[in-house]
């Protein structure tokens, strides 16, 4: 065979194996690849559906839970509101630190037009059990009322909203609302005073300045420092306690400015729990209860007389013996029984020598004034709760005398720190002020009512009465404390009470070169075994003034001086009288 015949006959018997069985593997493995193709065009197909679907899903809940534009359907309905109706400024000290702020918060309503009436006592205990303060009757009256629009509570917290909402109650719907809040509750209560739950303004600053603390985003300033408030209602808490009194009110007053720094009133208050406070804890003794504030008014009475231009430091007064006027009988706690000059009237606190004092300089002297000194209009404070003093109508003989020792005339303790103030500051009055006045010299103009020889003469006599008078506990070394003592009864049914007692203690420091008035008073103190029985300013009073400006030289970083040094010596002397020097008057 050629070689041709012998490859033509390889290919003849290749060709013989393609048969039945050869197509019919083909057509085989044919299919097979077919159906893998159709099976992986499915998955691909199904995978991107999938991712399709999981892309969808991420997004609606980036949308609801990130961006919150959709509310729930099935529960409770957030009701947007304009932020205008709860926007209020915060009030805040002279410091910044926030006395008074919003807090966002929810309240709940209904819509009584969906809920059955028989449905809505058991909706009103299912949200008492979430809500302990609920009102349950009034609830369940509200839900079964119909109406479209109904309060059912105005301050949730968030764990109740959550609880709420769980309840899937329909026509149970939320809004979003803002709480008043004091972060430093009672201690500036009287002060600030509180809103209601509208934010609308019910006493004190807040009632004030209504207007302005609306939809302003300035926060409104206050002369107060929060710190000083604190010191000052500790100690007055102390001593209330300790001498059982009923209650008692203090300040702080700056002499340059009239501010305030400070201003506390006992019993107290929490504003942001207003329900559980008493009408005796709202009522602000320091500016509107007004008082007969017994000896302190002396200061008054002997800066009148000095400013007079008719008496002087060497003149005296005949103290020997009580002074009868009609039917009254004016008498000295410890008579000396002699001829008192200016000084030892002041330092020995002479009820006689002071009246006799005022009948020589006239009743219109002194109705005049004390008028100049604000003792005879209410106290120019920025809150509402100020009060009027109470003075004589006519003014006769016999309140001239009784004044001049501070009885027969009742004034707040702002007025009577704002009328001490202006004696010592050099003789101007500033109105007293609960916001903070902006004055780079730190002193602010005010009008000059007394000589400024008057004002340094009453300087000394007030420390005078600290060195050696009965203002010896509110010595506080190296600050040059000067002040008086008042120790008043008070009326009760028209007649005087003996064993109740108005009892405080007003001072100044530094002497030389005054910077801050301080005033405590207690109502009813009772004596004790450390006091020996007394319940006098002396006794009860001057010690905590004594604590507020020791506490107080430290926070200001104060420094002592040496009160043996000659100039600070010689700042608050008061001139030598020599022997035959004292020149006796009006002995009647």
């Amino acid at each position: 065979m050629t070689r041709s015949q012998i490859a033509g006959r390889k290919v003849t018997e290749s060709n013989a194996y393609d048969g039945p069985e050869r197509r019919t593997r083909l057509r085989i493995e044919g299919d097979a690849k077919q159906a893998m193709e159709t099976g992986r065009n499915r998955l691909v197909v199904g995978g991107l559906l999938f991712a399709m679907a999981f892309l969808v899903v991420a997004g609606r809940l980036i949308e609801v839970g990130v961006l919150g534009t959709t509310p729930e359907r099935n529960t409770a309905t957030i009701w947007d509101v304009d932020p205008d109706r709860f926007a209020r400024a915060d009030i805040v000290d002279r410091n910044g630190v926030v006395l008074a702020t919003n807090l966002p918060t929810r309240a709940l309503f209904a819509d009584a037009r969906i809920i059955a009436p028989d449905e809505a006592p058991v909706i009103a205990r299912q949200l008492a059990g979430i809500i302990p303060d609920l009102d349950v009757p009034g609830t369940r009256k509200r839900l079964a009322s119909g109406r479209a629009f109904i309060y059912l509570h105005r301050d949730l917290t968030p764990a109740q909203v959550v609880e709420v909402n769980r309840l899937g109650v329909p026509g149970l719907n939320f809004e979003d609302a803002e709480a008043r809040v004091y972060p430093h509750g009672r201690l500036v209560s009287h002060v600030i005073g509180l809103t209601d739950i509208d934010n609308n303004g019910l006493a004190g600053i807040e009632k004030r300045f209504d207007d302005d603390l609306r939809g302003s985003n300035k926060p409104l300033k206050l002369s107060l420092d929060v710190r000083v408030q604190n010191m000052l209602r500790e100690e007055l808490y102390k001593a209330m306690t300790e001498f059982s009194a009923i209650g008692a009110a203090g300040l702080v007053m700056d002499v340059r400015t009239g501010e305030l720094i400070g201003m506390s009133s006992l019993p107290d208050f929490d504003p942001n729990n207003i329900e559980t406070a008493t009408e005796e804890a709202i009522f602000n003794r320091g500016s509107l209860g007004v008082y007969e504030m017994g000896s302190t008014f002396k200061l008054l009475n002997t800066a009148m007389a000095l400013d007079s231009g008719r008496v002087n430091l060497s003149n005296a007064f005949d103290a020997r013996h009580p002074l009868k006027v009609a039917r009254f009988q004016i008498s000295d706690y410890h008579a000396k029984n002699r001829w008192l000059t200016v000084p030892e009237i002041l330092v020995y606190s002479s009820n006689v020598g002071s009246a006799r004092m005022a009948k020589f300089v006239g009743t219109q002297t002194q109705r005049d004034f004390l008028g100049k000194v604000g003792m005879l209009k209410p106290a120019a404070l920025e809150i509402p709760e100020v009060g009027a003093p109470l003075i004589p109508s006519p003014w006769r003989d016999i309140n001239t005398l009784t004044i001049s020792f501070g009885h027969g005339i009742a004034v707040s303790p702002v007025q009577l720190a704002n009328g001490i103030s202006t004696l010592i500051n050099g003789g101007i009055y500033r109105d007293a002020t609960l916001l903070a006045r902006n004055s780079g010299s730190g002193v602010v103009a005010g009008t000059r009512v007394i000589k400024p020889s008057t004002s340094d003469a009453m300087r000394a006599l007030m420390r005078a009465v600290v060195m050696e008078g009965t203002g010896k506990k509110a010595i506080v070394p190296g600050y040059m404390v000067g002040g008086k003592t008042g120790t008043a009864e008070k009326q009760v049914n028209g007649r005087y009470k003996r064993k109740a007692l108005m009892s405080s203690f007003i001072a100044a420091f530094p002497m030389q070169d005054p910077r801050y008035v301080v005033l405590a008073m207690l109502d009813e103190p009772k004596g004790t075994k450390a006091t020996f029985g007394y319940a006098t300013g002396g006794w009860v009073a001057a010690p905590v003034v004594g604590a507020v400006i020791r506490k107080l030289a430290h926070l200001y970083a104060m420094p002592p001086v040496d009160e043996t040094e000659p100039t600070v010596l010689q700042a608050v002397a008061l001139p030598a009288i020599e022997p035959g020097g004292m020149l006796k008057l009006a002995s009647y």
